[in-house]
Formats: C-alpha cells, sequence, structure tokens
C-alpha cells in the first residue's frame, strides 16, 4: 500500500505575503495574525483545518462554484470531494487568519482511508474519474427523452385523456431520470473535468422544478455529515411529519402519529415535488435545512444568482402549470394530470433517496464516539456504515449510480459510471478492516428494510427492552 501523499513532505507549506512558511509556524506569520470565530468569515473566505483562506480571487480548477462556499468552514467538504489532497494544494490559496473555535469531529488519512483509496485508484486512475462515454451516451439519451416529453406536456391539448395519463406519468418519471443521471453527477463536478459542463449539465434540477444552488446547500452538507442527528439536513427535513432519525423514547421531536409513519411515510414522499416546487427558499437561495446546521448563504457569488434561480423557477411553472390549463381547461381533471405528473417524479426520486441511509441496522450516530470521548471518528467509515448498496451496474444505469450509495458516499466526486467497477474491491477492503458494508442484492430487499426501519423509528422499537435479556 503507498504511503498518504503528505507523509514523505518534510513541510506542510502554507502562502504567505513573503513566501511560503511551515503551517506549523503558522502563528509567527503576519498574513495570519487575524484570528477569529467560524461566524465572522467574510464571504469571500473559507476555512480549512482551522486556517482562513480569502478566495476572493482564487481560480479554482473545478469553476467558481467554489465560491458558493465563501463565509463557512469547509474542512469536510474539501477532503471529501479532493481525494487526492496534499497540503500542497492549499499553497494555492491565500493564507489569512485562523478561526478559534474549530474542533473536528471526523478525522481523515485513517488506515482504512488510505488502503480504500489505493485499491480504488489502481481501478480508477488519476484524472479518469469522469463521465465515460457511456455515461454521456445515457444523459444524452435521457435529457433527448425530457425534452420532448416537456414540450408534448406543455403542448397537449389532449390530456384530459388516457394517453394524457399515460404522459404524465411518462414525463413525471423521465424528470427523475434528469435528476438521477444528469444533474447529480454534473453537481457534484464528476460529470466532466471541464467545469462549464458540470455547470451546464446541473441546471438539470431546474428543468424538473429544483434549483441548483440550494441542491448544492443542501446535498454537499448532507454528503459531509451523514446521518448525523444535528448536521446532516436529510435526517431532519422530514419533521415533524415523519421522523428519519431514530430519537429515544421520549424524545420531544417524538409525536404519537409516529407509531404508523411505516405506513404513511411513502404517501408524504409522494408530495417531495409539489413541496419543491412551491419552495419560497427559491427567493433568497437561504436553504433551510443548511442554513439550521450553520452554513452561512450571504455571500456574493449566491446573492448575483437569486434573479437567475427566480427566472428559471417561473419558466418551469409557466411550462408545467399554466400551460396544461391553458391548453387544456382550468378544472379538476388537469388538475389532477398535473398532480400525477408530480407523484410519478416524487416518489420515483425520493423512495429512492430514502433508500439510502435509513434501513435496518444502518449508523444512526456516526459521531458517538467523539460524543463519549473527544476523539474524532474516522469520516470514511462513517459514509460506509451510514449507506446501502443494492443491485449492479443495470440498476445503476437507472439511477445514476444512486444505488452505490455506499461508493458514492466514499467517492462523491467520482462518476457514478465507475461504481458497478470499484464495488467489489470496496468491499473487500471494508470486510478486512471490519467495516460495516450494506448490501442487498435487490431492490425490494432494501425497500422492506427501510419500511421495517422506519416503522421501528416510529414506534421506539428499538429502544425498548427485550424480556428475555434484559437488553435494548
Amino acid at each position: 500500500m503507498p504511503p498518504n501523499a503528505d507523509i514523505s513532505r518534510l513541510r506542510q507549506r502554507i502562502p504567505s505575503t513573503t513566501g511560503t512558511v511551515s503551517a506549523a509556524d503558522v502563528d509567527a506569520d503576519p498574513a495570519t495574525q487575524s484570528v477569529r470565530s467560524i461566524k465572522g468569515l467574510k464571504g469571500t473566505e473559507v476555512a480549512i483545518d482551522g486556517v482562513i483562506y480569502d478566495i476572493a480571487d482564487f481560480v479554482h480548477p473545478g469553476g467558481e462554484v467554489v465560491k458558493f462556499f465563501g463565509g463557512n468552514d469547509v474542512t469536510v467538504q474539501y477532503k471529501m470531494i479532493h481525494p487526492h489532497h496534499t497540503a500542497k494544494h492549499l499553497e494555492k490559496m491565500k493564507a489569512v487568519g485562523k478561526v478559534n473555535d474549530y474542533k473536528p469531529e471526523y478525522k481523515f488519512d485513517t488506515e482504512f482511508e488510505r488502503e480504500i483509496k489505493a485499491e480504488v485508484f489502481k481501478i480508477v486512475r488519476r484524472g479518469r474519474e469522469f463521465g465515460t462515454t457511456g455515461f454521456f451516451f445515457r444523459a444524452f439519451v435521457y435529457i433527448s427523452l425530457f425534452f420532448f416529453l416537456q414540450y408534448t406536456f406543455a403542448t397537449s391539448t389532449n390530456l384530459n385523456s388516457t394517453q394524457g395519463i399515460l404522459l404524465a406519468i411518462a414525463f413525471g418519471v423521465s424528470g427523475a431520470t434528469i435528476g438521477l443521471n444528469v444533474q447529480h453527477d454534473a453537481n457534484h463536478g464528476a460529470a466532466s473535468k471541464k467545469p462549464w459542463v458540470n455547470d451546464l449539465l446541473g441546471f438539470g434540477a431546474d428543468l424538473i422544478g429544483g434549483c441548483k444552488w440550494s441542491w448544492l446547500a443542501q446535498h454537499w452538507t448532507h454528503h459531509a455529515y451523514t446521518n448525523h442527528a444535528d448536521k446532516d439536513p436529510d435526517s431532519f427535513s422530514s419533521e415533524p411529519v415523519f421522523n428519519f432519525n431514530d430519537y429515544p423514547i421520549g424524545h420531544p421531536k417524538r409525536r404519537w402519529y409516529h407509531r404508523f409513519q411505516g405506513v404513511y411515510f411513502l404517501a408524504i414522499l409522494s408530495m417531495y415535488w409539489l413541496s419543491m416546487i412551491f419552495n419560497p427558499q427559491i427567493i433568497d437561495l437561504r436553504h433551510a435545512g443548511a442554513a439550521y446546521v450553520g452554513i452561512q448563504m450571504e455571500n456574493d457569488f449566491i446573492v448575483k444568482r437569486r434573479k437567475y434561480a427566480i427566472m428559471m423557477r417561473a419558466m418551469y411553472l409557466f411550462l408545467n402549470i399554466y400551460c396544461p390549463f391553458a391548453n387544456n381547461g382550468f378544472n379538476l381533471s388537469t388538475f389532477g394530470i398535473i398532480m400525477l405528473m408530480g407523484v410519478a417524479e416524487s416518489l420515483t426520486l425520493s423512495v429512492l433517496f430514502s433508500l439510502s441511509h435509513n434501513f435496518e441496522n444502518s449508523d444512526r450516530n456516526p459521531t458517538e464516539a467523539f460524543l463519549n470521548t473527544g476523539e474524532p471518528v474516522c469520516w470514511f467509515k462513517s459514509q460506509v456504515e451510514t449507506s446501502s448498496t443494492y443491485g449492479g451496474a443495470i440498476a445503476g444505469y437507472l439511477t445514476g449510480g444512486l444505488n452505490f450509495q455506499v461508493e458514492h458516499h466514499l467517492f462523491p466526486r467520482m462518476s457514478s459510471a465507475w461504481y458497478p467497477y470499484i464495488a467489489p474491491t470496496v468491499r473487500e477492503v471494508c470486510k478486512k478492516h471490519g467495516v460495516k458494508y450494506a448490501y442487498y442484492p435487490w431492490i425490494w430487499q432494501n425497500l422492506f428494510s427501510t419500511v421495517s426501519y422506519m416503522h421501528k423509528a416510529g414506534t421506539g422499537a428499538n429502544w425498548e427492552l427485550n424480556p428475555l435479556s434484559g437488553r435494548a
């Protein structure tokens, strides 16, 4: 196994006004004497490992999207999308200070991380982790089908018919394939090494009623803190309607009706489309879940893009709500067709999302050791034990690789096209290190496990004592 890329370096260097200095001597550098809290970061600054960097004039190889995160500590986000990271990379940015309240919950460069990277990178060489020819062919097919169905849905005068019902379902599912297979890879920076390609394809989120920039705020935070009850927006986004988190019995976030959530949560997920297209957060691009966990979204990069987000949402509503009504009459039948399209998109997207991290024996408290001992936990291990994988390559082609959630969370900036190839190796390394890898050969097995988990999380069954053993 090759050593970590930084081990052979005698000094880790960061930039200063006079050249480069050792990271250990940062206190002696006049350029880094500014000491602030994380909340005191400016919109053109980010913090990594406690050091503040000014990115106002930084030309990032991955494009301007890096400025989206200005004003935040991005230690975990930075390391999760830079698997080949060394301290040398940080020399490209200007260090201007330190934060005094940085306390890491996760640790990197563990033995498990080093080995899984070494083995996976034997399969996917550096610089080749982006979309393959097959990926772009599938993307072309999904995009072409979507635009055809979008035009047909917006212009049809025969929606109130059996043909209209079939069209609504097909268009809804087609929209979901854009979310799964196109915008997802692109907004992870994984579709292409060319930033403009990722930027363009990333607007697929807006084509289906979402928002690229809100998605970035929510989804990248989710990836950094998967199943973290206080920091993963996905873990509490459904509250108080139902709980993904398995709270202890008597917890204030439990409700009496959660005892039935195993029955009704799928019905609620069918309304995901409605909550997406009429979400008022499109106005200021302040994603509520990301804001709740402390992500700042007031930097110039975000502010300048608010008007574009509103324009794209207005266009979506015009094409998919106004046009069907205008062409087919303002009546309940047309309303039902529009809703059917939304339900088809909702269930295709949200059911697949819910399988990923909510299943029996998933780790619902990945930072428990940190809370008990103050010792950071291995981020790579936590990603494996909070995620599941089901099926194989064919399921991957249909879901944009989201069936390979373990692999995706370990390597979020690798195109989904590669996940079927690295999955066997990932499982072997996990087994060697005693890391729990959840795999379901068929999607229905993962779904059954998810429904069972949701029922037990709602009833508190996992917290009840076993009468035969006296143990929980």
